[in-house]
């Protein structure tokens, strides 16, 4: 049996204690008796530890609030995994099973007959049909309740962001290292990767390296291409620290001086969209409005059909998360939502660019979290 390691830092207990109530609170105001939380990040920001998705059954069951105590229903086996969590002071039961249990009627018996439940996204569908058929009552996704909470990041995540965005900043400025011609993207992929985790992350979670064409694909991985002098390539890099806050960067260098003569001012329209997205930044602003800010400038300037993506999405204790901010995305900033300012400039066949900082909303603007020249840097090949 193996897994990753669920001792890892976590919030103190009354920073948990509180999220749960306001979990329940939420549940009450969503007309939802109950919320059905499975391993994941849900479960780490709930009580601290992330657990893991088995066969055998794990659920957090948050009654809504004024209707019970909440328990952490998990297989005796794995019990000493959670040993960390405060229990006691979060005001959580534990309530253990063994093999040959019905772990479905042990949650059936702890919530009566509720009309509505909320199971965790992530749920395993295992799961979420032995519920359904032993616990009843209409079920509903958890995620539209919780992710007003998440969406809203407290001092200590804030921390926790900045933290991961220092350490992957430091990462890049390491790239001239690697990156040169004549190696493969894998070959700079493996390097960037052993080299986020020892400037403080606990796993690379992804490493793109886009050279040449490749760039243009804003979502390629690695391949064993070649790096050619006169290459522009995109890296785009990323992971968790131990206190599981994510780091997601994106910087564009030219190996040597790029082969293309439209680069430089293709780059630079890229530049004033991506710093008019974050100035666009502040309290009140729409998720949509911030991403026509990079839109807007890339458009005017003619490479509108080579922007395809959104301009961000948000961050925390997973890489994607509300907020996302695209076009009909109508939701207002609030202090402390963090999220992503990435917009690219793709053109299929020759070469791509983008540029990514994670920032936060602050009460009166915009903190960004990465610190990295925007430039376009230049390596010696």
């Amino acid at each position: 049996m193996s897994r990753r390691s669920l001792h890892t830092p976590a919030p103190d207990a009354a920073s948990l204690r509180a999220r749960i109530d306001r979990a329940r609170g939420a549940a009450a105001d969503a007309n939802t008796d109950a919320l059905l939380i499975a391993p994941g990040s849900d479960l780490r920001y709930l009580i601290g530890q992330a657990g893991g998705s088995f066969e055998r059954l794990t659920t957090l069951v948050i009654p809504a609030a004024g209707d019970g105590v909440p328990a952490l229903v998990l297989p005796k086996l794995e019990a000493p995994g959670y040993a960390d969590v405060p229990t006691d002071e979060l005001g959580v039961d534990v309530l253990t099973w063994v093999d040959g249990e019905d772990p479905y009627r042990l949650v059936a018996g702890r919530l009566g007959k509720p009309g509505r439940v909320a199971v965790s996204d992530t749920m395993a569908a295992l799961h979420v049909l032995g519920l359904r058929d032993t616990v009843g009552g209409e079920q509903r996704l958890a995620g539209p309740i919780l992710r007003e909470l998440r969406m809203r990041k407290d001092a200590t995540e804030i921390a926790g962001l900045r933290k991961a965005g220092q350490a992957i900043d430091r990462v890049h400025a390491r790239m001239g290292e690697w990156l040169r011609a004549g190696r493969t993207e894998a070959e700079v992929g493996a390097d960037i990767a052993a080299a986020i985790v020892e400037e403080g992350h606990t796993a690379a979670e992804f490493v793109i390296v886009g050279s040449g064409p490749n760039g243009a694909s804003p979502h390629h991985d690695v391949s064993d291409r070649v790096i050619e002098r006169g290459d522009i390539v995109v890296v785009d890099i990323g992971g968790p620290i131990p206190e599981g806050y994510n780091s997601d960067s994106t910087r564009t260098y030219a190996v040597g001086e790029p082969r293309d003569a439209d680069v430089a001012g293709t780059y630079e329209v890229l530049q004033r969209a991506q710093h008019a997205a974050v100035a666009a930044v502040r309290p009140g602003i729409s998720a949509q409005d911030v991403d026509a800010a990079a839109r807007d400038v890339i458009a005017e300037a003619g490479f509108g059909e080579y922007f395809i993506h959104r301009t961000g999405h948000g961050i925390g204790l997973d890489v994607h998360e509300e907020p996302y901010i695209v076009g009909g995305n109508d939701l207002p900033l609030e202090p402390g939502m963090a999220f992503s300012v990435e917009p690219g400039i793709y053109q299929a066949g020759r070469w791509g660019a983008r540029i990514e900082d994670i920032v936060v909303v602050t009460s009166d603007g915009v903190e960004p979290l990465n610190a990295r020249p925007h430039e376009l840097v230049v390596l010696d090949s």
